[in-house]
């Protein structure tokens, strides 16, 4: 059963919109909406046998529909369910593997819980096959390779996220290389929303995903994280970066010993403008955006009545409205 978070710190609320601007809702598929007017935790089930983090634990179905609805229990507000692995030097998987690994856990999970189901896939037909059976989002990391994606997702009326990645899985990590990191991830998933809408996704339908670790350094995924702000205009910005490599590269830890720096990327990307934050330590991430949300409430509604005291104060001297540009906190850049 799906329960409400632990926290009132991560419910919806007019001054919580604040550090977020943008769209504040993600499209399901079938009818109804994902709030995002505060940050959101998507879980990961990955019903691989070789996942870099947890790979082979929920290859059976019963088992990766237990890990689900633990998840949901914990607080997540997107079960995201993959059965292609993405690591770094991973080779693709066949369209039947891939139905074969997705379709009973997504099946399952949209039978057992309230809690939507996001289908993690590169392919056009696993997206198609999943809503069929219950999934409400699409979670393609390809930027869009597979036009199929859209059509399926446009088809149904589904929240389309679109991953920015160079390459693919299996050489992304060769030697990534970019002038200017921020505006090439900005114009190509720019380019995806596009090429998306003109496939039939509606723009309330689409979010972004920055791809933290899909073709980038440690420097060009630190770069991306200080100014995911830069992608709210593009949709509600995703970011996954649990576990990952980069994590590894600063700590220097294993990927097991992962969750306390996976925590810290959580907080940091909430604050610089994510709305939903992948991961596979649900509960602990729950946990720590309502803390960093309380926090950002308190601080949007000092703000908030510091302008308002600002305007009040000039109107009485006679020295016409405030201007708040660029350098209101939150404001987009």
């Amino acid at each position: 059963m799906n329960r409400a978070p632990r926290s009132r710190a991560l419910e919806g609320s007019q001054q919580a919109a604040a550090p977020g601007l943008g769209r504040t809702r993600l499209a399901l598929a079938g009818g109804g909406w994902l709030d995002l007017s505060a940050p959101r935790v998507m879980g990961v089930i990955n019903v691989t046998p070789d996942s870099f983090s947890d790979g082979g634990r929920f290859v059976d179905p019963r088992a990766a529909i237990e890990r689900g609805l633990a998840q949901a229990e914990a607080g997540a507000a997107v079960l995201d369910v993959g059965g292609e692995s993405t690591r770094p030097g991973a080779a693709e998987v066949s369209l039947e593997a891939e139905l074969e690994r997705v379709l009973p856990v997504v099946e399952g999970l949209a039978a057992a819980c309230s809690v939507p189901i996001s289908i993690d896939t590169r392919k056009g037909a696993v997206a198609r096959a999943a809503l069929a059976v219950g999934a409400k989002l699409v979670n393609d990391v390809s930027t869009l390779a597979d036009p199929e994606l859209a059509r399926a997702a446009a088809e149904c009326g589904a929240g389309l996220i679109l991953g920015h990645i160079r390459g693919t899985p299996a050489d992304m990590q060769a030697s990534p290389s970019y002038k200017d990191v921020l505006s090439e991830v900005w114009a190509a998933l720019a380019d995806a929303c596009e090429r998306a809408r003109a496939l039939g996704v509606q723009e309330d339908a689409l979010a972004v995903d920055p791809g933290i670790g899909f073709g980038k350094t440690l420097e060009h995924n630190l770069a991306l994280l200080a100014n995911l702000a830069r992608l709210r205009d593009l949709g509600p910005v995703v970011v996954g970066l649990s576990r990952k490599r980069m994590l590894g590269e600063l700590l220097d830890r294993p990927v097991d010993e992962r969750m306390a720096g996976g925590l810290g990327g959580a907080v940091a990307a909430v604050n610089a403008g994510a709305r939903l934050v992948r991961t596979h330590d649900v509960g602990p991430t729950v946990d720590a955006l309502s803390v960093a949300w309380a926090v950002q409430e308190v601080l949007a509604a000092r703000d908030a009545d510091a302008q308002h005291a600002s305007v009040r104060s000039r109107a009485r001297s006679g020295a016409g409205p405030a201007l708040f540009g660029a350098t209101q906190r939150g404001a987009q850049p």
